[in-house]
């Protein structure tokens, strides 16, 4: 690894993964992997796939999580805060921008062809990262045999992503063998200070909401507090339960507002649980002209905060775990059913890229996504592999590979 990074190029790198942060959680570790990993060198292989998945077995979005543990490790607490803000805040100004208009006008056509350059890049920088991220979490055939289980698990099963971490870990701690290190275990008093801190941040607002008696914004925030408490598995995992209590629980939006709102956050950078500020805009927007915004702030901060508390909190135990010979097989366990997982989401975000239209093959209790043949898009495959040829064997960088294939795909979007 190379030293500690300056502030200058420390900042600069995390501004560029928020910006990049498209596509989903697969994406946005592709996008870490790269610039922390590869071309900085400011994280170890080992480091980055231990953190990781600390990251999968916590609430929220994971890859906000990683992002924030990264810039825990090079710059502490304080570089924590700004790698998870720098990962959110540039989604959540597209997100507020989008939602206001939306609010305003009732619709916004489809941003898809804006974005079909960037998702085409996407899908083959997934690939890539899939590729190292296998080498090295990958070395033996049980963990082949752990990432297969639980992409099949995952991807035709349904089996909830919580249940496989558990399994793997079961299975590494059962294996686990070595010789313990001697290294202590994070001071006794760093766990309920982090606690209360961070936990007194996440109540404030919500204590201040019932003691003026905001009961609209109150029920909001409590909502997505709750959320934030049961989100295992990442944003697909909670989605549809957030969409039926918004819809029919609550009645914050109609069914056709609330599938707006997840096409929308598809378009932006950050997280996919960025829905959830779209979501809280709305249902605040009967309070007045600064309702939508106090909505969405609430929400944002209720969301995000919670965050902050898990990785603060477990960060510093990775390492006092990696030097427990069972507990730490346990977590190379879990990193190789994490590879399945990812594996997993990178398929369905490529068949949603590449074809128009998905079916499901069922053998007993086997459920397969699996693409419709006659609807594959021919723009979306060239520009695929167009991304596939500048940054395999061309070896251009990311940002140059990137913004070329924007290009194409705005000449074809131009040329009709």
């Amino acid at each position: 690894m190379t030293p500690s990074p300056s502030h200058r190029d420390f900042l600069h790198s995390f501004a560029r993964i928020g910006l990049l942060s498209f596509g989903g959680p697969a994406a946005q570790i592709a996008v870490m992997h790269r610039e922390l990993v590869e071309e900085r060198r400011w994280m170890s292989e080992d480091g980055f796939l231990s953190a990781l998945s600390f990251c999968m077995m916590l609430p929220g979005p994971e890859a906000m999580q990683l992002s924030t543990y990264c810039g825990w490790r090079l710059k502490g607490v304080p570089g924590g805060i700004i790698a998870g803000l720098f990962f959110v805040l540039p989604g959540a100004l597209v997100m507020l921008a989008l939602a206001s208009l939306y609010a305003a006008f009732g619709h916004l056509p489809s941003a898809e062809a804006l974005f079909l350059g960037v998702k085409a890049t996407v899908v083959v920088v997934v690939v890539q990262a899939l590729l190292r991220l296998g080498k090295k979490a990958l070395g033996t055939p049980a963990r082949w045999a752990l990432a297969l289980a639980s992409f099949l698990l995952i991807a035709g099963f349904a089996v909830p992503f919580p249940l496989i971490v558990l399994g793997a870990a079961f299975i590494g701690a059962l294996t686990g063998q070595g010789t313990t290190q001697k290294l202590a275990a994070p001071k006794a008093g760093h766990l309920p200070r982090t606690l209360l801190i961070w936990g007194s941040l996440w109540a404030a607002p919500l204590a201040a909401l019932w003691a003026t008696g905001q009961d609209r914004l109150l029920a909001i925030g409590l909502f997505f507090s709750k959320l934030a408490v049961v989100t295992f598995g990442g944003a697909y995992a909670v989605l549809a339960y957030m969409s039926q209590q918004v819809v029919q629980h609550h009645g914050w939006l109609s069914p056709d507002a609330m599938l707006d709102g997840l096409g929308l956050a598809e378009t932006t950078p950050g997280p996919l649980i960025l829905v959830t500020e779209f979501v809280g805009f709305m249902a605040a927007t009967p309070l007045g002209p600064f309702g939508g915004l106090l909505g969405a702030a609430l929400t944002l901060w209720v969301t995000f905060i919670p965050c902050y508390l898990w990785i603060f909190a477990g960060a510093p135990y990775i390492d006092w775990i990696s030097s427990r010979p069972r507990l730490d097989a346990a977590l190379k366990a879990i990193t190789a059913a994490v590879v399945g997982v990812i594996a997993s989401l990178s398929w369905w975000f490529a068949l949603h890229v590449l074809f128009a239209d998905v079916t499901e093959i069922a053998a007993g209790p086997l459920r397969l996504t699996v693409p419709q043949p006659a609807s594959l898009e021919p723009q979306a495959l060239g520009l695929t592999g167009l991304a596939i040829v500048l940054l395999f064997p061309l070896k251009r960088g990311l940002l140059t590979s990137l913004a070329l294939v924007v290009l194409a795909g705005l000449a074809m979007a131009t040329l009709g």
